[in-house]
């Protein structure tokens, strides 16, 4: 008998283990730089709020600064891009709490029912306004708990301090983190459009999981995330970006180029450039300065743009017409290359991982990215068709060699 009581004992301490280890504290993953900057902030905003508080509402009140703005500044400067943390959040979801807590003070005599139903109703109205901040609960129940000063004001409490410090410290936060290149109000990230304007998701949704994938798991997983959808996304995508990554091994944009570059000058002429682009079978050119600095591409759309052969009638006459030379001194029509190229290229690194390619050359609708080395200069091109066959070597590689990837 004791022997069983022993062996029920040991394993409820051995589950109560596991259970308190589960409650322990996780790492978090930022570095110190990161870490320093929140501490900053921190102090900085706090100060600030509470020396501009002080100067306009010492006379009015000696609570200028109250307790819960403390747990308002870990949220806007150490988690700057939370959902909780977003000046709508913090101003309207303190200010619609301050005034649940008088309330509720004001038409409830049982202190301990007036401060549970202030938090309760305070996390409900703050729901309907999506204005969610924890900090809130905290403003309700301290407009209850707080004592005769905080009492004494009655709804002024809503104003001042609550909206003043809120606000401040909104304020605070704005300059802060900017400054130190943390976008405050966080910005959402803009979704990107299939460039081609048809219904089709972009390439790389295709195959992998979509937004309407993950808007079903947030469904079914109904809890609040202290992340915005769309950053969610964006860091799951970044995540199976890395997975490729370490799947592709090291291949760079180096291994892969073209290296014999066709290229043209700026004032290499367009007869000149469209000769070439017939000559190579190619559809681009890069054009370069002369110590090999990309400065622009020409594309075939470029001809077919500017020689308005969008308009099919005399197509021939048209193309014709606008490459040849004029042999006058004045000319109402481009001449040369960089009159018509297209400027502001994108380019890949040669050190860069083919994986960085792939949005490039599949979302974003390019067809060829110039490598450059660390000086800028052009030393090769990776087209769609060198990614596909480079993509179909490793992926032919784990076929014949399945244990190679999984080592």
């Amino acid at each position: 008998m004791m022997g069983l009581i022993g062996d029920l004992f040991a394993k409820a301490f051995k589950h109560l283990m596991i259970r308190l280890k589960d409650c322990g504290p996780k790492a978090v993953e930022v570095n110190n730089k990161e870490r320093f900057r929140a501490t900053i902030g921190a102090l900085l905003g706090i100060l600030i709020t509470a020396i501009l508080c002080f100067c306009f509402m010492a006379s009015q009140t000696v609570l200028f600064v109250i307790a819960p703005m403390g747990a308002s500044a870990v949220l806007l400067f150490a988690l700057p891009s939370s959902p909780l943390a977003q000046p709508w959040a913090v101003l309207v979801g303190n200010i619609v709490s301050a005034g649940v807590g008088v309330s509720c003070f004001l038409l409830i005599a049982n202190v301990p029912l007036a401060a549970a139903v202030s938090v309760s109703t305070a996390i409900a109205l703050m729901f309907v306004t999506r204005s969610l901040h924890p900090p809130g609960g905290a403003i309700a129940l301290y407009a209850v708990l707080g004592g005769p000063d905080i009492h004494s004001l009655g709804f002024d409490y809503v104003l001042a301090p609550v909206g003043i410090n809120s606000l401040v410290l909104i304020i605070s936060a704005m300059i802060f983190n900017n400054l130190t290149r943390h976008p405050y109000p966080h910005r959402q990230l803009a979704n990107p459009t299939n460039v081609h304007k048809t219904q089709d998701a972009l390439p790389t949704n295709r195959a992998g999981f979509n937004s309407k994938d993950l808007d079903v798991v947030l469904q079914q997983y109904n809890e609040v995330l202290d992340i915005s959808r769309d950053d969610l996304e964006y860091l799951m995508k970044q995540t199976e970006m890395q997975s490729y990554r370490r799947r592709f091994e090291q291949i760079t944009c180096g291994d892969i180029m073209s290296k014999d570059i066709i290229s043209v000058e700026f004032g290499t002429s367009l007869e000149e450039a469209w000769i070439t682009l017939r000559k190579h079978k190619i559809k681009a050119l890069p054009v370069l300065n002369h110590v090999r600095r990309i400065v622009g591409i020409i594309t075939l759309v470029d001809f077919m743009k500017h020689a308005n052969l969008d308009v099919y009638d005399s197509f021939e006459t048209k193309l014709r017409n606008f490459i040849r030379l004029t042999r006058d001194n004045y000319s109402s029509k481009p001449e040369v290359v960089g009159q018509i190229m297209t400027t502001g290229v994108r380019t890949a690194h040669v050190n860069a991982h083919i994986v960085e390619l792939v949005p490039l050359l599949s979302d974003a609708g390019m067809h060829h990215i110039p490598i450059v080395d660390d000086e800028h200069r052009v030393l090769g091109i990776v087209t769609q068709s060198d990614l596909v066959a480079a993509l179909y070597r490793v992926k032919l590689t784990e076929n014949i060699n399945p244990q190679a990837n999984t080592a």
